[in-house]
């Protein structure tokens, strides 16, 4: 199973890869400099005097920052009629990053996710479930389209309903599930609730992600379910899912490297780091038409696997994500900035000057719990009142993050304050465990 290759390139040679890599480059940044952002950026560049994948090195850094700052069309290389989707994701200032694709980029990107799916044993025969968010988030579609490319029968069962997605699983006989971590932890629970072993279901396969999670909950998973479970890693800038996914071999993530070029950099001094140190991922696309990014700060930290993996495949494998260099929070595959929730608290009225984000953890799922300060002029004895405040700020909450947090209000000056900076963050979810 394991040396079927999808596509020819999972086997080019490293000689092969890195001319592969030089060639789209070039492409790319001939492409590029039809975009605003890059018009600029990359003045007296000449893509010629490229010659090998590591001249990258030569190259200006993209940030999230700047694609920001270039809201909404500063990096498109075509114009906007010709493009046909645009995936986005809300940042800390209140301007989105959005991407944006044209057909031949979504064909592309089905196709490497098809890749992925593929390489772990999917076949056109599967009956393929996905309990991942549709949207704007990039993980529902983007695997949903994968597996109809491969030829599997697909359910597009969205996230939440456990109870609807038992049932389906069940009377569609479902062999292939794509599901966050923690949802597929509690959704065994459930299953057990109503008197069944999670065991007994169909399932040979479940693609996790979206998410970070530990070797050990994907162990779990696997031993409840009786399945193979395949990490993935991918993010909006770079498609969405389908940039790295594991082999049979469950040692490391194969990043497609005709794709993408790769890069593990000290966050600090944006230097190579030595192969097998841990270090900041920056992704450079090389076959995507509307939104080419080049040296792209993905924030992620992992590092290389070294040696060959014994599945054939050459292209290089990254260990799962460890963490971030920011501050982010992710909660329910959803990525959320403690800056979004300030935006919105700060917008009403009735808000104080003080919140406390809390995370926690009930059984496998994470919950977050925004504990806010309300003025003395509003913090009156009528609960009809509160409640209603409270059903506000968490409507307002939502819209913005994608995920509904647990509203608590509080007196004025009832939270703790520090001499220097709030501690606006508390996560509960290490002591729970």
């Amino acid at each position: 199973m394991s040396t079927e290759f999808f596509h020819p390139e999972e086997g080019l040679s490293r000689e092969e890869i890195a001319s592969l890599q030089t060639q789209r480059l070039r492409e790319t940044l001939e492409r590029a400099k039809h975009s605003p952002f890059y018009s600029e950026r990359l003045q007296g560049i000449d893509p010629e005097s490229l010659n090998s994948p590591e001249d990258i090195r030569h190259l200006p850094l993209t940030s999230k920052e700047d694609l920001r700052a270039f809201y909404p069309w500063g990096f498109l290389t075509e114009p906007v009629e010709n493009m046909v989707r645009l995936h986005a994701s809300s940042g800390t200032t209140g301007s989105p990053i959005a991407i944006l694709y044209t057909r031949q980029d979504l064909a592309n990107w089905a196709e490497l996710v098809a890749r992925c799916m593929n390489m772990v044993g999917v076949r056109s025969g599967d009956i393929f479930q996905n309990l991942s968010g549709y949207g704007l988030f990039t993980g529902g579609l983007g695997i949903h389209y994968g597996a109809e490319r491969l030829g599997c029968l697909t359910i597009p069962a969205g996230a939440g309903n456990s109870k609807r997605q038992i049932k389906l699983l069940q009377d569609f006989r479902v062999s292939v599930v794509h599901i966050i971590p923690s949802y597929a932890m509690h959704l065994s629970t459930v299953i057990r609730e109503t008197g069944m072993d999670p065991a007994d279901l169909p399932l040979r396969i479940a693609l996790i992600g979206a998410e970070p999670h530990t070797e050990e909950i994907r162990q779990r998973i696997e031993e409840m379910y009786k399945v193979s479970a395949y990490n993935s890693y991918g993010l909006s800038e770079m498609n969405g899912p389908g940039v790295a996914f594991e082999c049979p071999e469950q040692k490391g993530m194969h990043l497609w490297e005709d794709s993408y070029i790769m890069e593990i950099l000290d966050p600090r001094t944006l230097e190579p780091v030595e192969e097998g140190e841990y270090g900041e991922l920056v992704m450079t696309t090389l076959n995507r038409e509307g939104m080419p990014l080049i040296r792209y700060r993905t924030k992620d930290l992992t590092r290389l696997v070294p040696g060959a993996c014994p599945c054939g495949r050459t292209h290089r494998r990254i260990e799962r994500i460890a963490g971030r260099t920011d501050d982010m929070i992710i909660l329910k595959g959803v990525n959320i900035y403690p800056m979004q929730v300030e935006k919105i608290l700060m917008g009403i009225p009735e808000v104080g000057q003080n919140y406390q984000i809390v995370l926690e953890r009930s059984g496998y799922i994470d919950h977050m719990r925004v504990r806010v300060e309300i003025k003395d002029e509003y913090f009156v004895e009528d609960m009809r009142v509160l409640k209603g405040l409270e059903q506000k700020i968490a409507r307002s909450l939502r819209e913005e993050l994608l995920v509904s947090p647990r509203v608590e209000l509080v007196e004025h000056r009832s939270l703790p304050r520090n001499e220097g900076k709030a501690e606006r963050v508390v996560d509960m979810r290490q002591s729970e465990n």
